[in-house]
């Protein structure tokens, strides 16, 4: 694979079935988005767009996960039946160009029972490359006891877990979610995973959290050393520490000239993946921070590639398996 041929693990894929019921079905509550007449909340997407968008930026595969709000405002009843209907068109996806895409399984969560079967269905049938999850549902953060038979279920197959911030509880008014609350939601998850003892306990997860971390890169110190001033259960410093670091970090959005450095000097290197949150994150929005990318000036060139793609073969063997198949 070119050095240049980049992995992106954070880009969404909008079923048209979805994207037609989305404000029947609760909406998303950023709102329209700026300049459209439509008055729709999601961007126009296409699968053939999207190779386009990753032919321009030397992106070699995709993969693939539904953002949020997801599935969450469609009655309970109505979840299961969407969230396969979404794996399965995105699995045909991969099918029909499997070096391209990949796909991240929805779940009807926060179901358990459901999202159990449905972790069943998507490996063992549709062989996805992992699931997406929300940071939080309602007022409930992933790190909550209700979910520990889902962490469990995820640790046993070793799964790649992709977290993506959800709808966010206290909204700024007038301020859109994903310019502030959306980085917040994943920092706040990040913070109580580490400190209710999921990443300790079930250590074969690989979790991605999107966006760098939110703010965890800059803040990850103070939340070290106040863990003890609250939570007189808290591990010792460097075991904090350890489980932060254990976490996937992508760079969509975040590979500005100031957030950058904050993400290389904290994340291990084999930890930070490629990502462009296309295309919630318009074509020229995510042609800038490519470009801050390409134009950072790294302590050595190898871990351009490895953010580029080899940290990502590694979570993605089947990627590997299929480029050295057709010679590539």
């Amino acid at each position: 694979m070119n050095n240049n041929h980049r992995i992106d693990v954070h880009q969404h894929v909008l079923p048209p079935f979805w994207s037609e019921a989305l404000n029947s079905n609760g909406g998303d509550p950023s709102g329209p988005r700026s300049g459209d007449s439509s008055n729709s909340v999601v961007p126009k997407w296409s699968p053939e767009g999207a190779i386009a968008l990753m032919d321009s930026l030397e992106i070699s595969t995709g993969i693939l996960s539904l953002t949020s709000p997801g599935i969450v405002g469609w009655a309970s009843e109505l979840q299961a039946g969407m969230a396969r209907k979404i794996n399965e068109y995105t699995a045909d996806l991969v099918s029909k160009n499997p070096l391209r895409f990949g796909n991240f399984a929805t779940l009807p969560m926060p179901h358990i029972d459901e999202s159990l079967a449905e972790i069943k269905y998507a490996f063992d049938v549709l062989h996805a490359d992992g699931v997406i999850l929300f940071s939080n549902y309602g007022d409930n953060y992933l790190g909550d006891a209700q979910f520990l038979p889902l962490w469990q279920e995820l640790n046993d197959r070793k799964a790649v877990v992709f977290i993506h911030p959800g709808l966010p509880i206290m909204p700024m008014q007038g301020i859109a979610g994903p310019l502030v609350d959306y980085p917040f939601a994943t920092t706040r998850v990040a913070v109580q995973l580490v400190l209710n003892g999921i990443i300790s306990r079930f250590p074969d997860v690989n979790i991605i959290l999107a966006h760098a971390g939110g703010f965890v890169p800059y803040a990850v110190h103070r939340f070290v050393e106040l863990a003890h001033v609250f939570r007189t259960d808290a591990p010792n410093h460097e075991e904090i520490l350890q489980s932060f670091r254990k976490f996937y970090y992508d760079t969509a959005l975040a590979s500005s000239p100031t957030s950058l450095p904050s993400l290389t000097a904290f994340a291990k290197r084999e930890n930070i993946l490629f990502g462009t949150d296309y295309p919630f994150a318009p074509a020229d929005v995510v042609e800038d921070f490519t470009l801050h990318l390409d134009q950072h000036q790294f302590s050595d060139q190898l871990q351009r590639s490895e953010i580029g793609h080899k940290n990502a073969l590694f979570l993605f063997p089947r990627l590997s398996e299929q480029l050295l198949t057709k010679g590539v």
